[in-house]
């Protein structure tokens, strides 16, 4: 599979457009104001951007969700495992201890524990992208249109597809981390991906939070971290 790589070039082309802005984008690749002319161009995003069109499909525009979400302006899978791990170490600081490993950040990993990590980590960004409730089998349907113009492989677009069929279950997402650097890199993205002015997504983000087991001041070091990001 190539989830670990998918993720990262997700999270890449989300800090492009957080940067350079909706409006920016918008402009450049001609994208009409409504209409299935609209949808169609945003599915090319940015003139042929093929994981900003995908991100641009998961993340929806119906409902007055925004676009751009509250950012996944990380720019890579490095920079979360990095952000994930420094606020656990800034966490336990505070409480004057010396801190337990946390685990291993995503970022340094290798070989199968590095795609496992990154099969984890997508399982959570599909499932917090789908929490409003807006990606119905037409959307599936682009979303895997858009997926296969990356040139995934088979076993990658069929996860792909698995994962947005599934019922959006916070403790199962949860219930896939292996450790508390696991649980702050599913937090941390599912947190960039949520846009909290929907109160769905916000529900959703808070029963993560609860199931993941993070307790409330690390929740809330967490939570200053992502909105640094915006």
């Amino acid at each position: 599979m190539e989830a670990r790589q998918l993720l990262d070039q997700l999270l890449q082309s989300g800090k492009e457009i957080a940067e350079k802005g909706k409006e920016w984008i918008e402009e450049k690749a001609d994208i009409p104001k409504e209409g299935p002319e609209r949808e169609a161009a945003l599915s090319n995003l940015a003139k042929g951007a093929a994981a900003g069109g995908l991100l641009a499909l998961l993340l929806g525009t119906q409902g007055g969700r925004r676009l751009t979400g509250t950012a996944v302006k990380l720019g890579g899978l490095a920079a979360l495992g990095t952000l994930a791990y420094k606020t656990y170490q800034s966490w336990h600081a505070i409480k004057s201890t010396k801190p337990e490993e946390p685990g291993t950040p995503v970022d340094r990993l290798t070989g199968e524990a590095a795609e496992k990590r990154g099969q984890i980590l997508l399982k959570a960004m599909l499932a917090a992208a789908r929490a409003d409730g807006h990606i119905d089998d037409e959307e599936r349907a682009k979303i895997l249109d858009q997926a296969k113009t990356l040139g995934l492989d088979e076993e990658t677009l069929r996860f792909i597809e698995e994962q947005l069929q599934t019922s959006v279950d916070a403790r199962a997402i949860a219930a896939e981390a292996d450790s508390k650097e696991t649980a702050a890199e599913i937090y941390l993205l599912s947190r960039m991906v949520i846009d909290v002015a929907n109160e769905a997504e916000k529900r959703y983000l808070q029963q993560l939070a609860e199931a993941l087991g993070l307790e409330r001041d690390f929740v809330a070091q967490l939570e200053r971290q992502a909105t640094a990001t915006d």
